[in-house]
């Protein structure tokens, strides 16, 4: 299943903000949640603890349910490249995932939303599955009908556009659409985690 709670009590429990919004609070309290919080020692964790808890930080990171992780870990093998770095490509390219990192979305949890909802559109063409996996190439845009509303008027004015641009994506923030050039790499890819780690707990 996929978390549904605080969000921000993710990011205390992985230890690093999981989101823009996330910073601000981690700062405040940048250890983990619950009444014995401030206590807790992380260095204390063995070496499966710290292999669960990156698993654990990318699928909150892409909010995917342990079922799709697995789904595209099984992807990642059939790959040629290192697993760790195809399934981290993989979960990157998803239409939700582009949509944040185009700046066109707040959040990945907003994302989702604007997908399934039926706000956005592939070459064209509504998709309104968030687990779509974009191929480069492919335009991603805001429908007509949905360019009038607050989150894409604020998201046409670059409101949670990054600094840098990703290098595999070609974006018009005022045309509330962006182009997926090529297969991000990893290197690219701004994500908090080891994913040898995530990789070893799926090997053991």
């Amino acid at each position: 299943m996929r978390y549904t709670g605080p969000k921000v009590r993710l990011s205390r429990r992985a230890g690093v903000p999981l989101t823009r919004k996330a910073v601000r609070h981690f700062e405040r309290r940048p250890y983990p949640p619950g009444e014995h919080g401030r206590t807790t020692r992380r260095r204390d964790t063995g070496d499966y603890g710290l292999r669960l808890l990156e698993k654990q930080k990318l699928r909150w990171y892409y909010d995917v349910s342990e079922r799709q992780l697995r789904r595209y870990w099984a992807l990642a093998l059939r790959r040629p490249g290192a697993s760790g770095a195809e399934l981290v490509g993989l979960l990157e390219t998803r239409l939700a995932s582009l949509f944040v990192r185009a700046g066109l979305a707040p959040s990945i949890y907003a994302a989702r939303q604007y997908v399934a909802h039926g706000h956005i559109a592939v070459d064209g063409r509504k998709v309104d599955i968030p687990s779509y996996l974009v191929k480069p190439g492919q335009v991603v845009s805001v429908r007509e009908r949905s360019r009038r509303l607050a989150p894409f008027v604020a998201a046409a004015e670059g409101v949670h556009a990054d600094e840098r641009t990703a290098p595999y994506l070609e974006v018009d923030h005022a045309g509330l659409r962006f182009t997926l050039i090529r297969r991000p790499e990893r290197a690219e890819i701004a994500v908090p985690v080891d994913e040898q780690l995530v990789v070893e707990f799926y090997s053991r």
